[in-house]
């Protein structure tokens, strides 16, 4: 199989501005030099086409060195939606069903409760299903999004629970956390991806890592993206700040950047990968599955996973709690999903897709101008919601 690569184009061919686009680099050196972000790598491609790879600031800011293209970051949450590509891939081989309870799968999780307001539980009207672990309406959590009860139960993180439990561990864990609302009525960030990965273990019998690497990273040439930093390309790691600029205490110590191991392999946040490597598996999404000789999923499962699978009634969680610039997005099977071309405080078109890293990646699609995007930088605070703004609009400021 020939590796599938994005041919270089000058910007004005594929119908972006130069110019324009120079001004990422002009306004990321700016908060470079305030001592807001220590560097970041920034690619872009259109109509199937590079047109943008950058790199700005420091690889390690305590020593200056330069940050080059190749930098690994840890991508946290953007790990969720190579799982989700893992599960669609399975449902394709008629192995899984979207309306599969979970419990067919882990049958250590058929006795989940739902939390009720007065602190007790009752079961559930009907059990979570894979589709909505896909589109988080599954009813879970993570203990930090939340002071109720119901939250308490939670570990903390996906990476929180990958470093200090095992899967058994976490599974159990799971198990007598109380949903806090019935399945599919609701959105709710938290565990769903993890479960899903534990889905594709079970399925496949292999490990999640080796499972993504089989159907997704080789195929498309991802040779940089694992769920391990091996020790030969730790000189390539992003590294952050030492203290948060908005906050201005000590940035969290993530286990790529202290050698902390993982006990089970977090499809909800635990890889590293490159703008690079990202921006293959993106245009892969925008292509509707394919890129080059890889086939990773049909086109007909890709209009499925990009759809909104959110009713407008449900709570805007996205933007309350995540990305408050993001009101008006709605959820497909692995992505938000963009309703409408405004109502969002940041440039982008109907039918757009994104999602995001806790410690400061973002990438985001946007089929209607034929974008793919991804955004690479060490900035764990909530200064990164800035940089997710700042980047969409400084690309669609430079569409001709």
């Amino acid at each position: 199989m020939t590796a599938p690569v994005l041919e270089p184009a000058e910007p004005q061919s594929v119908g972006l501005s130069g110019t324009r686009l120079r001004r990422i680099g002009v306004a990321l050196r700016r908060e470079i030099d305030a001592a807001q972000i220590p560097g970041a790598v920034i690619a872009v491609a259109r109509g199937g086409k590079l047109a943008h790879l950058e790199a700005v600031g420091h690889r390690d800011p305590g020593s200056k060195e330069p940050l080059r293209t190749d930098a690994i970051f840890s991508i946290a949450s953007m790990t969720k939606a190579m799982t989700s590509v893992a599960i669609m891939t399975l449902v394709e081989e008629g192995r899984i069903l979207l309306a599969d309870p979970v419990s067919k799968f882990l049958p250590a999780l058929a006795e989940w409760k739902v939390a009720e307001p007065s602190g007790g539980v009752r079961a559930p009207k009907q059990p979570p299903t894979v589709q909505d672990l896909l589109r988080h309406t599954s009813g879970l959590t993570y203990r930090d999004r939340g002071t109720t009860p119901a939250h308490a139960h939670y570990p903390g993180s996906s990476v929180w629970a990958a470093e200090r439990m095992t899967k058994d561990e976490t599974i159990a864990a799971l198990a007598k956390a109380p949903l806090l609302f019935d399945p599919g009525t609701s959105w709710e960030y938290g565990f769903s991806t993890d479960v899903l990965g534990f889905i594709v273990e079970a399925v496949t019998g292999s490990t999640l890592g080796a499972a993504l690497k089989e159907r997704v990273w080789a195929p498309l040439a991802m040779t940089d993206t694992s769920f391990a930093l091996p020790a030969d390309k730790r000189g390539r790691y992003a590294l952050a700040l030492a203290k948060d600029p908005l906050a201005g205490n000590a940035n969290p110590a993530i286990h790529h950047a202290t050698d902390g191991k993982q006990k089970w392999e977090s499809g909800g946040g635990g890889t590293v990968s490159t703008a690079s490597d990202y921006l293959r598996f993106a245009e892969m999404l925008r292509r509707g599955g394919r890129l080059g000789s890889a086939d990773i999923l049909g086109r007909g499962t890709m209009a499925l996973m990009t759809a909104d699978h959110l009713p407008s009634t449900f709570n805007n969680m996205i933007a309350d709690k995540m990305d408050p610039a993001a009101t008006g997005y709605g959820f497909g099977l692995g992505f938000a999903v963009r309703r409408q071309d405004g109502i969002a405080a940041m440039a982008g078109s109907a039918g757009d897709y994104y999602w995001s890293g806790v410690w400061g990646t973002y990438f985001w699609i946007d089929p209607k101008e034929e974008l793919s995007v991804v955004f690479m930088a060490a900035t764990p605070g909530l200064i990164r919601l800035r940089y997710r703004q700042m980047m969409r609009n400084l690309v669609y400021q430079a569409l001709l």
